[in-house]
Order: C-alpha cells, then sequence, then structure tokens
C-alpha cells in the first residue's frame, strides 16, 4: 500500500492516515526495528507501567495490542512517576531507558534502565540494570541514547544545581556500556529565550536524527501546557559533540501550537521512517484544546501524533505546523 503521512511533505502515495494516532499517550516514541515492525512506547496516564505496542505498519500501532512489560514497585525505588520510556536495541538486546521516582519521594525523579537478551521484547525478562549514575545527583528524565562515528552517546534533562530553582537543561556523555556514563557529562542546552521559560525553564526530551552531514537534535521547552513547543539544536558530523561549542541553537522554537488546526503545546518528540523507507516521521504529542483545568500533568489527554518531516533546500529539517485532527476519537477524558 502507498503510504503518507498527515501533511508536510507527502510521501509517495495519497493515503493520509487519521491522527491522534494514540489518545491519551504522551512523551511518545517509535523505533522502526530489522524485523519490519514498529514498536511504540510513551508514557501512560497512570504514571504506573510501561507499555509497548508493535505493527508493521505506522498507522496499526493506533489499534496494535498493548502490552504491559514492566510495573513500577509497590515501595521504594522506581515506585512512582514512571515517565518517558524510550526503546533502542543495542548489540543484540533490548534496552528501555525512563524516569521514576521513590514510592515516598515522588519528585525524586532519576533515570533507570531495563534490559531484555530475548530477540522479541514481548517474550524473555526484563532485568532492571539500575539507576544511571549522573554527576549532578538532581531531577533528572528523558533519557534517549545514540550512536555516532563509533561512540554511544546519552543525552537527557536534568535540573541544573548552578542555576538555581527549577530547571531542567538538556546534557550529553559518552557510555561505556547501555547503563553506565563515561567521561564528561557537558550541558548542549539551558533555558534562555523567552520562549523556553514560559511556565518553567525547561528544557528537555532530547531526541536526535542524523541527516546531511549534520546532527540535529530537538528538545521540548516551558510547560507542559499550550506553551510547550520544540526547539532545535545541530552539530556538524564530523564536530566533536561533547564540545558546547560544536552546537548552535535555534534562536526561535521550531514547532509550536497550531490554533488554527486546534492542537496545542506539541512536543516530546521523536524520529522514525515511513514505511517507504525514505520519509522522516515526526512523532510527538500535543493536546486537543487549550484550557486545562489545574496541574497539566494531571490532565491525561495529551495525545500522541505524527506527520511527515520535511526538509529544507540547505538541509535544514522543516517541521511546519500541527496537522489538525482527522480522526473523532480524542474524546475528552477525565484525570
Amino acid at each position: 500500500m502507498p503510504f503518507a503521512v498527515p501533511n508536510g511533505t507527502p510521501a509517495r502515495g495519497h493515503l493520509v492516515h487519521p491522527n491522534p494516532l494514540v489518545p491519551h499517550r504522551a512523551d511518545p516514541q517509535v523505533h522502526r526495528h530489522t524485523d519490519g515492525h514498529y514498536y511504540f512506547t510513551a508514557t501512560h496516564p497512570d504514571y504506573d507501567r510501561i507499555v509497548l505496542r508493535r505493527s508493521r505498519t505506522l498507522a496499526g500501532l493506533a489499534t496494535a495490542a498493548e502490552s504491559v512489560i514492566w510495573r513500577a514497585h509497590p515501595a521504594g525505588d522506581m515506585g512512582a512517576h514512571i515517565w518517558a520510556p524510550e526503546l533502542h536495541h543495542i548489540d543484540g538486546a533490548w534496552y528501555v531507558y525512563f524516569a521514576a521516582a521513590p514510592a515516598d519521594d515522588e519528585w525524586a525523579i532519576r533515570i533507570w534502565v531495563l534490559e531484555n537478551t530475548a530477540a522479541d521484547p514481548f517474550e524473555g525478562t526484563w532485568t532492571e540494570k539500575g539507576r544511571i549514575g549522573t554527576a549532578w545527583d538532581t531531577f533528572s528524565l528523558d533519557a534517549t541514547t545514540f550512536t555516532h562515528r563509533g561512540t554511544r552517546y546519552l543525552a537527557w534533562a536534568q535540573q541544573d544545581p548552578s542555576l538555581g530553582g527549577h530547571n531542567t537543561v538538556i546534557l550529553l556523555s559518552a557510555m561505556a556500556d547501555p547503563w553506565t556514563l563515561t567521561g564528561p557529562q557537558v550541558r548542549l542546552s539551558a533555558p534562555e529565550y523567552d520562549w523556553e521559560c514560559r511556565g518553567h525553564r525547561v528544557n528537555e526530551g532530547p531526541y536526535v536524527l542524523k541527516r546531511h552531514g549534520r546532527v540535529f537534535l530537538t528538545y521540548s521547552a516551558s510547560a507542559t501546557d499550550h506553551r510547550y513547543c520544540l526547539g532545535l539544536l545541530t552539530a556538524d558530523a564530523d564536530s566533536d559533540l561533547l564540545d558546547p561549542a560544536a552546537w548552535t541553537k535555534s534562536p526561535v522554537p521550531v514547532f509550536t501550537t497550531s490554533e488554527a488546526g486546534g492542537v496545542y503545546g506539541p512536543g516530546h518528540n521523536a524520529f522514525t521512517v515511513a514505511e517507504d523507507g525514505e520519509t522522516d516521521v515526526l512523532i510527538y504529542h500535543a493536546r486537543s484544546y487549550r484550557e486545562i483545568d489545574g496541574e497539566p500533568l494531571d490532565d491525561p489527554n495529551r495525545h500522541t501524533r505524527f506527520q511527515a518531516l520535511g526538509w529544507n533546500p540547505d538541509g535544514t529539517p522543516r517541521f511546519g505546523v500541527p496537522v489538525a485532527d482527522t480522526a473523532a476519537d480524542t474524546v475528552k477524558e477525565s484525570a
């Protein structure tokens, strides 16, 4: 079947799949594996489990069966705020990076890792490899991993104690193995522009895409309401990624709320590739309304969406605007 993703740059067909793709799933990630499947994970609105779906098509993730692969501990570490899982296949094993807090201290959030050596991540045993040790023992979350020029890296968000108050910045480190950092941990970006500091001073949710001789790192900024948006860092592929000076930061957000389309607070994105093997696809979450009653994190209506990622003539990504909902399954639910 020919494939096309919603708006942006059409792919090789004219079939447009409905958005949202998966209702009530925030912080989405899609991994396209060598077995021909798309694997999907995201924050569950109960914040107490890690779930997986898989399908041979992106659209199929909407109705794919969902499996719980791990649950929060009833007490102690990893007992609360299970957030932003990411699934990665590294050296023949599966790993899930996620944020969790102790059951009795739910804001003491740190980064943890699960491992499964089975060929099929829905089979085998998920082993807790432990917490990733960072230089600062502070609020940390949203870990993602990638390789570049033979080195594996971890990028994540963490509170920088030197900035004072509540904040998160984007950090990068090389890895000795899939659960251990090595060498310097460098800060690539901190909230500095007005659009990064609305409601909260936030840089979080990093994700990497390598294209056209450059490394692009997206991140999310500001509070998790209609002000949430995407920023972009860019480095030359031949540069030292651990040198903060190698990265250029866009002075404006690259993906923001669309009042016209009724899509609010787009952010915490990932990238994948369409079934044609060529079209880059932006995965993200957003709400279908602007006004939120109470704390945004208590509102479960951040839905997973997707659309084609375009490219400018200079080889930089063109995000466009969030496409309007095309499905009728976005009924607002109570928290």
